[in-house]
C-alpha cells in the first residue's frame, strides 16, 4: 500500500483536520472518567464539598481550628479570611447567605487562586479532622481517650469542660508538641483523602451557617453532569464530522485510483492484455479499490484516534493511580499475544482470498459469454460443477478466516472483564486502607477500558490491513506496469498531403516469451486505391499481421512505414487517427444504433452515417426497426444477429471515412451475395483509400489488385488472383477447397 501513497496527497487536508478533530474527540473522551470519578468522590461522597477551604466558618469553629495550626500556618488561613460582624458594610449581604450570621460573627473567604486553595487544604484539612474528632469525642465519651494521639485523656477532665479552651491554656512546649505528633499520623494520607476525610465536618459547618447543604450537592452534580454532557456532544460531534471528512477522503482516493487503473488499462497494448487477465482487470478495478477505500476510512477514524485514545489513556490512568499501572500491563500483554497468533493465522488465507475472486470472476465470466455453448452442448452440468469448485475453493477459505475470527470478540471481551475484576480487587483493598478513593477506582477502571479499547480497535485494523495490502499491491501493480508500446520522447507528424501508402519493410515479429518469430521479413506495400488482401490457413499469422499496423503490437524487427513515415515515429493518436479498423470479433457498445456509429465521430453529419450504412449493407436491417437510428444496443451486441453486428462494425469505420481501413476477417458472418454488394460499394466509395483486408474466402478477394499469401508467418505469394492460381500453390490449394473449377478459373 505505501506504493499508493502518493494519492492521500490531495486530501490531506482533509486527513489533517479529521486528526485534529480526532485530538478534540480523544481529549474529550478521556475528560470523562476523570469526571465520573469526581462526581463520586465529591459529589457523592463528600456532598459536593471540593475542597477542604469552606467558604465561610463561624468565628468559633475558626478559633477552634486555628489551635491545631502553626503560628505562620495560623496567620496564612486568617489572611484569606475577612470576620463579618453586625458592623460591617456586607452585613446584610452576607446575612442573607449565612443565616447563623446573626448570632455570631462569621469568617467569610475571600477571592483567592486555585494556587491558594492548594496551600489552604492540606493545613485546614488536618485541623478539620483533629476539631471534628474532638467534638465527636466530647459527643461520645467512650472515644474520649488519647484522641487523636495527643496523650489528651479527655476522660479525666471534670463534666462540662471547655476541652479547646483547655487546649489553649496548653503551654507553647506542649503545643508543638502535639501538632508534630498530629502532622506525623497525618503524613500517611494523600491530600485528596485528606479533604474526603475533612468534608463531612465543613458540610456540618455549612448547616449550621444555614446553607442548604442538599441544594450545593446537586448544584455539584449538574455542574459536573452538565460538563460531561458537553464534552459527550463536543466528542459525538467530533466522530461524526470526522466520518464524513473521512469518507470523502476515501472515496476520492477510490475514484482517482478507479480513474488511473481505467487510463492505465486504456493505454495497455495486447502485450499488457496478455499478463493481465480482463477479469483481474475488473477485480483490481472494483473490488481491490473498495478494500482499499474501506481501510482508508477505518484508517484515517481509528489507526489515528487509537494512538490518541491509547497513550492518553495510559497517562490519565496512571495520573490517577500509578500503583496499579501492572494491571494495564497484562491487559496490553494479553491482547498483543491474542493479535500475534490471530494474525499469524489469518495472514496467509488473505493473500490467498483475493485470487480466488480472481478465479470466480474469470470462471462466471467465461460462463455467461459463453452461455449459447454451453447449452448447445448440454454441459450445464459441468459448468455448474465447475462453479461450484471455485465458489466452495472460496467460501471455505473465507470460513477458515471467519473461523479465526470469530474467537477474536470472546476472548478481548473475556480479558476487558478480566481487567475489571482484577481493578475492582486490587481498587477494593486500595479504598479499604484510605489510600485511595473510590472514585479514582472508578475513574482508572475506565482509562483501562479505553487503553485496551484502543488496542482492539487497532487490532481490526491488523485483521483488515493484510487483505487490503494484497489488494494495494495488486492495483499497483497494474499503475506501474511499464507499457511496451510508447510514443517516442520526440514524435513526428505525417506529411501533408497525405499519402495512404502503407509498406511493410523486412518486418518480423515474436510474441513475448516465444522461443521463434510469428512473422518472418514481410515485405509488401498497399497503395491507395487498391484492395491489399491478406490469405492463409488457419493461424499463418493474418490478424497478427494486422495488428502491427495499428501498433497493438510492435514489430520485433524491421518497420512498418504510412506516407514513409515509420510508424513508430508518430503518436499513436496520430496513428489511429489514419485507421479505420474492424476487429475480428465484431463489438459494439451499450447504447444505440446512431451512439455506435458515432462513436467513430461524433460530430459526423447524418449524410455520413446513412452512406456509411448503405456501403456496409445495413440499411435493409435498420429500416425494419421501428425505432431507426434509435434502436437500442445491448451490450456487446448481443440483441442483434453476428452479420448485422458486423455490417454495424463496418459501418463505423466507413463513418471515420479514414484513409486506410484495416478489415480483420470482417466478412466471415455475411452471406456472399451481402460480401458481393458490399465489396462493390467499398470499391466505389472508397476509392482514394487503402483497403486491407484479411479473410479466408477466396470469393472476397479475387477482385483485389494484391493478394499476400501468408504460411506459417512468411509471405509464400504476392500478386493477383490469376497470377497467384499459376504461381502458389497454397493459393491454389486454398481456392479449389472453396470454388469449383469453373469458378477459379472465371
Amino acid at each position: 500500500m505505501i506504493r499508493l501513497a502518493k494519492y492521500t496527497k490531495p486530501f490531506l487536508t482533509l486527513i489533517l483536520l479529521s486528526i485534529v478533530l480526532l485530538f478534540v474527540q480523544g481529549m474529550a473522551e478521556l475528560s470523562l472518567p476523570d469526571y465520573i470519578g469526581q462526581i463520586v468522590n465529591t459529589g457523592i461522597q463528600q456532598g459536593g464539598i471540593e475542597n477542604a477551604v469552606p467558604e465561610a466558618v463561624r468565628q468559633r469553629e475558626m478559633d477552634r481550628l486555628t489551635l491545631f495550626m502553626s503560628t505562620a500556618d495560623q496567620q496564612q488561613v486568617l489572611s484569606k479570611y475577612t470576620l463579618v460582624t453586625s458592623s460591617s458594610p456586607e452585613y446584610q449581604t452576607q446575612l442573607a447567605k449565612y443565616p447563623a450570621l446573626a448570632g455570631e460573627p462569621v469568617y467569610v473567604l475571600q477571592s483567592v487562586t486555585q494556587a491558594d486553595i492548594d496551600q489552604l487544604n492540606p493545613i485546614l484539612g488536618r485541623a478539620w479532622l483533629v476539631v471534628s474528632g474532638i467534638e465527636r469525642a466530647v459527643a461520645d465519651p467512650s472515644q474520649a481517650q488519647n484522641l487523636g494521639g495527643m496523650g489528651f485523656d479527655l476522660s479525666k477532665l471534670p463534666p462540662g469542660t471547655d476541652i479547646f479552651a483547655a487546649l489553649q491554656q496548653l503551654p507553647a512546649e506542649q503545643r508543638s508538641a502535639m501538632l508534630t505528633e498530629l502532622n506525623q499520623q497525618f503524613a500517611a494520607m494523600s491530600e485528596p483523602m485528606i479533604v474526603q476525610s475533612a468534608a463531612g465536618a465543613i458540610r456540618a459547618e455549612y448547616a449550621a451557617l444555614g446553607i442548604d447543604t442538599r441544594a450545593l450537592q446537586n448544584s455539584y452534580i449538574f455542574r459536573i453532569g452538565g460538563i460531561m454532557l458537553g464534552l459527550s456532544l463536543i466528542s459525538g460531534i467530533s466522530a461524526i464530522i470526522v466520518g464524513l471528512l473521512a469518507s470523502q477522503a476515501a472515496a476520492g482516493m477510490a475514484r482517482n485510483l478507479r480513474r488511473d487503473v481505467f487510463r492505465k488499462v486504456a493505454t495497455f497494448s495486447n502485450h499488457e492484455f496478455d499478463t493481465f487477465s480482463v477479469s483481474s482487470l475488473i477485480t483490481r478495478t472494483t473490488n481491490d479499490v473498495t478494500q482499499l477505500q474501506t481501510l482508508s476510512v477505518m484508517l484515517i477514524r481509528m489507526v489515528c484516534y487509537a494512538p490518541i485514545l491509547g497513550i492518553g489513556g495510559i497517562i490519565k490512568a496512571t495520573q490517577t493511580n500509578a500503583s496499579m499501572w501492572w494491571i494495564i500491563a497484562i491487559g496490553l500483554g494479553a491482547l498483543i499475544a491474542l493479535i500475534a497468533v490471530i494474525f499469524s493465522l489469518a495472514l496467509p488465507k488473505f493473500k490467498i482470498i483475493q485470487t480466488l475472486v480472481d478465479r470466480l470472476n474469470l470462471v462466471t465470466r467465461e460462463h455467461l459469454s459463453g452461455m449459447m455453448v454451453v447449452r448447445a452442448f448440454n454441459t450445464q452440468p459441468f459448468e455448474e460443477r465447475r462453479f461450484d469448485r471455485v465458489n466452495d475453493d472460496l467460501t471455505q477459505t473465507n470460513l477458515s478466516v471467519t473461523r479465526t475470527m470469530v474467537l477474536m470478540m470472546p476472548a478481548m471481551m473475556l480479558i476487558m472483564n478480566g481487567l475489571t475484576l482484577l481493578i475492582v480487587w486490587v481498587g477494593a483493598h486500595q479504598v479499604a486502607a484510605a489510600t485511595m478513593q473510590v472514585g479514582d477506582m472508578i475513574a482508572f477502571m475506565q482509562y483501562a477500558l479505553q487503553v485496551v479499547f484502543a488496542f482492539m480497535m487497532l487490532s481490526f485494523m491488523f485483521i483488515m490491513v493484510p487483505r487490503a495490502a494484497v489488494s494495494g499491491d495488486r492495483i499497483a501493480d497494474v499503475l506501474e506496469t511499464e507499457v511496451v508500446i510508447h510514443d517516442a520522447s520526440a514524435t513526428q507528424q505525417f506529411p501533408e498531403p497525405f499519402d495512404a501508402t502503407v509498406e511493410f519493410r523486412d518486418v518480423s515479429f515474436r510474441y513475448p516469451g516465444a522461443e521463434e518469430d510469428a512473422l518472418h521479413d514481410l515485405n509488401f506495400t498497399a497503395r491507395p486505391g487498391q484492395t491489399t488482401a491478406i490469405i492463409g490457413s488457419t493461424g499463418s499469422g493474418k490478424s497478427t499481421l494486422v495488428n502491427l499496423i495499428p501498433r497493438f503490437y510492435d514489430v520485433t524487427a524491421g518497420a512498418i512505414l504510412i506516407d514513409g513515415v515509420d510508424i513508430r515515429a508518430v503518436s499513436q493518436h496520430d496513428l489511429r487517427a489514419k485507421l479505420g479498423y474492424v476487429p475480428q470479433r465484431a463489438n459494439l457498445f451499450s447504447g444505440t444504433i446512431e451512439s455506435n456509429l458515432r462513436y467513430a465521430d461524433e460530430a459526423a453529419a447524418p449524410e455520413v452515417l446513412n452512406q456509411a450504412i448503405e456501403i456496409a449493407q445495413a440499411r435493409d436491417f435498420i429500416a425494419t426497426k421501428p425505432e431507426g437510428f434509435a434502436t437500442e444496443i445491448a451490450q456487446g451486441g448481443s440483441n442483434v444477429s453476428g452479420g448485422q453486428r458486423q455490417r454495424l462494425s463496418i459501418s463505423r469505420a466507413l463513418v471515420k471515412q479514414a484513409p486506410i481501413y484495416i478489415f480483420d476477417d470482417s466478412f466471415s458472418a455475411l452471406d456472399f451475395k451481402t460480401d458481393a454488394a458490399l465489396r462493390r460499394a467499398l470499391k466505389q466509395h472508397t476509392s482514394q483509400s487503402t483497403l486491407i483486408v484479411v479473410t479466408q474466402r477466396v470469393s472476397t478477394v479475387m477482385q483485389a489488385e494484391q493478394i499476400i499469401v501468408l504460411d506459417q508467418g512468411k509471405i509464400v505469394g504476392k500478386g493477383t488472383h490469376q497470377e497467384l492460381m499459376n504461381s502458389c500453390e497454397v493459393y491454389r490449394e486454398i481456392a479449389l477447397s472453396q470454388l469449383g473449377i469453373e469458378e477459379v478459373a472465371s
